[in-house]
């Protein structure tokens, strides 16, 4: 059958390309850098400049949306 053949050819195609690929040493994880941590610090921040695009009222107060979960 036409089919039977392609499929031949297909496997045939495909372990020809599979012997270009070299053989390496078995892995078990990508990187070898596991458990990498880096050095804690602390970043200053300025509660202005977080909350000055925030919405005010007419006494200063920031303006929240009240959440849908509430009543």
């Amino acid at each position: 059958m036409k089919i039977e053949k392609e499929a031949e050819k297909i496997l045939e195609e495909f372990s020809k390309a599979l012997e270009g690929v070299p053989e390496l040493e078995e892995t078990y994880y990508i990187v070898d850098n596991l458990n990498r941590t880096k050095d804690d610090r602390v970043e200053k921040f300025n509660p202005e400049k977080i909350l000055r695009n925030a919405p005010v009222d007419e006494d200063g107060n920031i303006v929240v949306e009240r959440g849908e979960w509430t009543q």
